[in-house]
């Protein structure tokens, strides 16, 4: 029997929380004989199930309890309430270079990490090679880690928690850290390890590394589970809602989504208003309309933005009325993307609507279309999109006789 990679059920985690340093006093100076604090649910009734080989994100605004869900699967501190079960080859990285001995050199802080993790001495001098090539820190592996800065700490973390080839690995936001160069290493180490059939757990802000890394996603908030499916669908119903925060606890925001821009459907339809077309041939026009509701258009600004994905996410081509000089006024309406020729080959794609701020960087809302968009092609041409080109021959002209002796 294929038992899941991790397991929960009903897993909480409270913590104490006093309402003023009187009240804590007291309660140690009674030997918790006068109770002075109250209990507080970071996470509470979670069950989860996830597969060997897949990989679910997790995501929330700030203290939905995703650290949390991290730091009691890692071990790092005890549920509550609950239980989970975890499979083989686990790792966490939760806070890069943690336990590192800032004295120690990068080469002696390996060392000490190997013996911790339980390598025996040949098995740790092969992994000490792989580790400093990733984490590329020439000759400052022999300097003491206080010398360092804290992007060659983060390298270091990295590098050792990926020389072990763990078969689960829990992230907890640290692949956004670290230049771009670093960033790229980390994620194609990550999609590497999906290759092999690890499992992948990753908490993470960034909607889109969400999307693209993990299958499933979990949305959590204040500390259960608000929904989990499809990365894509939990995701997009997340940003459609993440500002509504008076349920979000002590960072609310006054006011909630219903006073802010929101997306209320999405539609392809044939040229000039017609039909809806969810089945097009390539060079054929359609008319994408987004409708939107703005309470506030003179507080909140907007911009809408359409994406072609791939079923896989990847972005394919994508349009924004910001780069265009079209203004969205008013309290909503129906902004139409016209489109002469659809130029992408033959394929099934998802179309994404975003309202964004007046400076086309801030997401209001988020909506995907109903149903993907599916295009034939009549051509034996391979590739996503059709190349408007055309071919010219040119014959080299005859070499110098001179030339060729």
């Amino acid at each position: 029997m294929n038992e899941p990679a991790i397991e929960t059920r009903g897993l909480g985690k409270a913590f104490r929380r006093w309402r003023s340093p009187a009240r804590r006093a007291l309660e140690a100076l009674s030997l918790g004989r006068l109770r002075g604090h109250e209990r507080f649910w970071a996470l509470k009734d979670l069950d989860l199930s996830l597969p060997r080989g897949s990989a679910l994100g997790v995501v929330g605004a700030n203290g939905a309890g995703k650290t949390t869900l991290l730091r009691v699967l890692s071990g790092a501190t005890a549920p509550t309430a609950g239980r989970y079960r975890l499979g083989p080859g686990a790792t966490a990285l939760l806070e890069l270079g943690t336990g590192f001995q800032r004295d120690f050199t990068g080469r002696e802080n390996i060392a000490l990490s190997g013996l911790l993790l339980g390598y025996g001495r040949r098995e740790l001098a092969r992994l000490a090679g792989e580790i400093i090539d990733f984490s590329e820190l020439g000759e400052f592996i022999d300097e003491p880690v206080r010398t360092w800065s804290a992007g060659m700490a983060m390298r270091l973390g990295f590098a050792i928690a990926f020389a072990s080839r763990p078969r689960l690995l829990m992230v907890d936001e640290v692949i956004a850290v670290g230049d771009l160069y670093f960033q790229k290493k980390c994620v194609d180490r990550l999609l590497e390890l999906r290759r092999e059939g690890g499992t992948l757990l990753l908490s993470s802000h960034s909607l889109y590394d969400v999307r693209q890394l993990c299958d499933r996603a979990l949305w959590l908030r204040g500390g259960r589970a608000e929904r989990i499916g499809e990365s894509a669908e939990v995701t997009a119903a997340y940003a459609s809602a993440h500002l509504d925060r008076r349920a979000e606890g002590p960072l609310a925001a006054a006011g909630g989504a219903a006073d802010l821009p929101r997306l209320l459907d999405l539609r392809v339809r044939r040229p000039g208003g017609g039909t809806e077309a969810w089945e097009v041939h390539t060079g054929e026009g359609i008319e994408v309309a987004a409708r939107w509701t703005n309470p506030a258009p003179a507080e909140h600004p907007v911009h809408l933005g359409i994406c072609f994905e791939r079923n896989d996410r990847t972005l394919l081509a994508a349009a924004g009325t910001q780069h265009d000089g079209v203004r969205l006024e008013g309290a909503g309406g129906t902004c139409v993307l016209r489109v002469p020729r659809l130029d992408l080959l033959s394929g099934s794609f998802t179309l994404r609507a975003i309202l964004f701020d007046a400076e086309g960087v801030h997401r209001y809302c988020e909506l995907a279309s109903p149903r993907d968009l599916v295009v034939a092609s009549r051509s034996r041409e391979v590739g996503l999109v059709r190349l408007d080109h055309t071919w010219e021959v040119q014959a080299d002209e005859p070499m110098p006789r001179e030339a060729c002796a």
